[in-house]
């Protein structure tokens, strides 16, 4: 039976008080066509187009990537990965469903989105749609050594697949730092994270090779365990878990009024902070 850790307050920064999260792994439940290796890292779909839902192994902390990269392809099939969050506890599943969309969904407490080859990003509140089907401006990668969502900062490099990455990429020339993946190749890097807001909800972000798509999925609960998940579907057959270093130097503060800091902005040091601690993924 798999342990649910407590999930993470507003208040409990990553740091002395709380360590860091685990790193990610793959739960041992799974659907019947997957296979997992020994490391829990890489997960497979070893037949078929379905059967291929999996988990992560401890529910997400607020801010935490769960990230996979796409390793093998499978031609001949329609659709590729889906990928989302669920407040069920993989380990209390009579069965793993067969697809994750509509099945998984259809048992409540689950969100998942489907990867499509274009126009996945999410228009945000008060945008027009057209905004959501603007394609990619990849020069941001090249500026930003950050992504920001909401109240979390996460460093851009490892977030980003390319079709020839190596441990000296941030060296290469501008036209290799362009070279970012459609979202459903080999080698793309899509991950999944929720970020609390002050009513006790919180917004699923799905973000692809370093890119933020915008809220997916609103209203989650933000108070209970949140388990990742991917669905190994159809063109999609193999991925691997990519690891993230956080840490946080300073907390970054949800002011109840402003003014409140700004991003990269070390927040005034008083002995009574002005807001709630909020969790800070950062490099180290």
């Amino acid at each position: 039976m798999a342990a649910v850790s407590d999930p993470v307050g507003l208040g409990a920064p990553w740091g002395p008080a709380r360590p860091e999260p685990p790193p990610t792994r793959f739960h041992p439940v799974h659907g019947a066509n997957i296979r997992v290796d020994l490391s829990g890292t890489r997960a497979t779909r070893v037949e078929s187009f379905a059967h291929g839902v999996c988990f992560s192994r401890e529910p997400l902390a607020p801010g935490q990537v769960f990230l996979v990269e796409i390793e093998e392809k499978e031609l001949g099939w329609c659709g590729h990965l889906r990928l989302g969050l669920t407040a069920l506890d993989p380990a209390s599943l009579a069965a793993v469903p067969e697809f994750s969309l509509p099945d998984l969904v259809s048992l409540g407490h689950t969100w998942v989105f489907a990867i499509t080859r274009h126009h996945n990003r999410v228009p945000r509140e008060g945008r027009p749609e057209a905004e959501a089907l603007a394609p990619s401006r990849p020069p941001a990668l090249l500026v930003e050594p950050y992504l920001c969502i909401e109240q979390f900062r996460i460093p851009r490099d490892r977030l980003v697949g390319r079709s020839r990455p190596g441990l000296y990429s941030h060296l290469l020339d501008q036209l290799y730092e362009l070279n970012v993946l459609p979202p459903t190749a080999r080698r793309s890097r899509l991950g999944v994270l929720f970020c609390p807001r002050l009513d006790g909800t919180a917004d699923m972000h799905i973000v692809i090779n370093g890119e933020d798509m915008g809220p997916s999925a609103r209203g989650l609960p933000a108070a209970q365990p949140l388990y990742a998940v991917v669905d190994v579907f159809a063109s999609t057959k193999s991925v691997r878990l990519i690891q993230l270093e956080y840490g946080c130097r300073y907390p970054i503060l949800w002011a109840a009024t402003p003014p409140g800091p700004q991003w990269g902005q070390e927040p005034a040091r008083t002995s009574e902070p002005a807001g709630k601690t909020l969790v800070c993924p950062a490099l180290l």
